[in-house]
């Protein structure tokens, strides 16, 4: 019989969501495996966004700079443009991913990091090699089978697929990072929510020098409105581009009901053809597949000793480029817990803040994602382009709207209209940065919820009130100018405070766990110059933030108290389940 292999955690999938996981358990020195049927990291593009806030967890990661690096900045992201095609028409343009100057403000305020495009065949190796730098023993060709749990741990049964023999993996603890068609998920009877496969979508990667058509409008999405687009898929034709100005994908839709067309390199190259629109530039073909939009969301994250993260619990449409973002933060959320729950330091109560927390994110994330392919329809609308008709006629409502006529005026208003709407897709700041916690890792301070002053899905509102990510602002230390972000983190808990916060402080000291100490004001370690993190803060200068490992503000008192130890010590066992 086989020797049992064990471990703390045990990871199945290395998408961004099993690399993730096994990254930030790695830094925190958990031992973990990660185990994937694949005989390779991804070999396509697929999921490429990257925000601001998954940013700032690969900056507390220590990789940042290695995405930064590789990734396409975002000054060459944001004409979104739409099309007749790439050699075509072209009918307007939003300025999209923080690149109109409104809204460039707004993230250069919320944030130390920038959003950028890093495709995930190049992202997976970062993450996955990292981890493994730091501890993950990675395992390819090793298909997760099943599992059982009991009381102290759970044994997964997995195959080798290049010998043909299975063995078990005991560890205390599973992740299911196995992607839209997750067998952990389903295995572990977690509910789901929506349902799946409601159109049909195709991915082809090919290779061609499109920059006359694109360098000078330099995007990362150019939508085309085409004879066809609106059938299945995304709701328009796609040309994404992977690397500038020579790498691309298509996205183009067909009719689920109907199955997946023959994807021969003829078919592939008339759909690149159609929607370049120039037959003489000579297109290699990489790549093909068919993939369904699906509106699926997992109720319940967790059962028992089984996690599940990223795909496997939120299914939707690449639109607002949600998904391996959302995927990075399920894990880097999960990740603290099980490390502070695997050394006793916390209760196993801990964990089922997970899915209170992360669960009510992923509904939002497929909601809107899919409500974002359903908002492109208003553009055909314009143009009259949403009922039957032949190519010709779509090709003279486009013509029409440069007629000198009342109702050319009204439909080149309806389209501007049309177009500017899709911001809820191409510049949801407050989708990617709004994120609220309630559970039992967050002790409320007993203020009200201020709501938020403007649109929350395009707009970022910071905050200290507990639940909410810590503020950004620049601060210094001597010669150093660093972000309030990037005093904590790194698996700890941070007490942030100022001049007269000595009682925090002594309290901070006298915890048995190690809480790492901030104190912000003129003279001391860090300083505020600009005066940013005093407006900001939402407490006095005597007051305290104690900022969870994953950033996100745990406990809040607006002053001086003098019972801040029992304070102190009572959020502590709140947060960490004793309570």
């Amino acid at each position: 019989m086989s020797t049992v292999v064990e471990t703390d955690v045990l990871i199945v999938g290395s998408g961004p969501a099993g690399a993730s996981a096994a990254l930030a358990l790695s830094t925190y020195g958990v031992p973990n495996i990660v185990v994937t049927r694949y005989a390779s990291l991804a070999d396509t593009p697929r999921a490429h966004i990257t925000n601001q806030r998954t940013m700032e967890v690969l900056r507390d990661l220590g990789v940042e700079q290695e995405v930064v690096a590789q990734a396409t900045p975002q000054h060459l992201m944001g004409n979104t443009t739409f099309c007749t095609s790439l050699a075509g028409e072209e009918l307007g343009r939003v300025r999209s991913w923080g690149n109109d100057p409104l809204v460039q403000a707004e993230h250069e305020l919320a944030s130390p990091t920038r959003m950028c495009d890093m495709p995930q065949h190049l992202m997976e190796p970062v993450l996955v090699n990292a981890a493994v730098a730091r501890g993950t023993r990675l395992r390819f060709e090793t298909e997760y089978l099943s599992h059982t749990q009991d009381s102290d741990g759970v044994t997964a049964t997995v195959r080798d697929r290049l010998r043909g023999d299975t063995y078990e993996i005991r560890a205390e603890y599973l992740i299911g990072a196995d992607g839209g068609r997750s067998k952990v998920a389903a295995d572990a009877g977690l509910p789901m929510g929506g349902q799946m496969g409601v159109a049909g979508s195709i991915n082809i990667v090919f290779e061609a020098d499109l920059a006359k058509y694109t360098a000078h409008r330099p995007s990362t999405l150019y939508w085309v409105l085409a004879p066809g687009a609106t059938v299945g898929g995304i709701g328009a034709g796609l040309v994404r581009c992977v690397r500038p100005w020579t790498e691309w994908l298509i996205v183009w839709g067909y009719d689920v009901t109907a199955g997946a067309p023959d994807l021969t390199t003829e078919y592939a190259e008339s759909v690149v053809r159609q929607l370049v629109g120039d037959d003489d530039i000579p297109v290699t073909i990489k790549s093909s597949s068919a993939w369904t939009v699906n509106e699926m969301y997992a109720e319940r994250y967790a059962n028992g000793r089984v996690f599940c993260a990223g795909d496997a619990v939120h299914r939707h449409p690449p639109s607002n480029g949600l998904g391996s973002n959302t995927s990075v933060q399920d894990a880097y959320n999960l990740a603290w817990k099980l490390k502070l729950v695997l050394d006793g330091t916390a209760h196993p109560r801990l964990l089922d803040s997970y899915t209170a927390e992360r669960a009510p994110i992923g509904r939002q994330v497929v909601t809107r994602a899919n409500q974002s392919i359903r908002e492109t329809a208003p553009v055909f609308q314009a143009l009259d382009g949403l009922s039957p008709q032949t190519p010709e006629q779509l090709w003279a409502n486009i013509a029409a709207r440069k007629d000198s006529t009342e109702a050319a005026g009204k439909q080149r208003a309806e389209l501007r209209e049309a177009i500017a709407f899709k911001a809820y897709e191409f510049n949801a700041h407050g989708v990617d940065l709004n994120q609220r916690y309630a559970s039992g890792a967050i002790v409320p301070d007993g203020t009200p919820d201020p709501g938020f002053a403007r649109d929350p899905e395009l707009h970022h509102q910071p905050s200290s009130r507990p639940g909410a990510r810590l503020p950004h602002a620049w601060i210094t230390s001597g010669s150093r100018t660093l972000s309030t972000l990037d005093t904590v983190g790194r698996g700890r808990f941070t007490l942030l405070t100022g001049i007269g916060g000595e009682d925090w402080l002594r309290a901070a000291s006298a915890q048995d766990l190690p809480v790492a100490t901030v104190v912000i004001g003129p003279g001391q370690e860090y300083e505020d110059p600009y005066g940013d993190w005093a407006r900001l803060r939402e407490i006095s200068d005597d007051g305290a933030l104690l900022v969870r490992p994953d950033g996100f503000v745990a406990f809040r008192h607006a002053s001086a108290a003098p019972d801040a130890g029992e304070l102190l010590t009572d959020a502590l066992r709140t947060v960490l389940g004793h309570a």
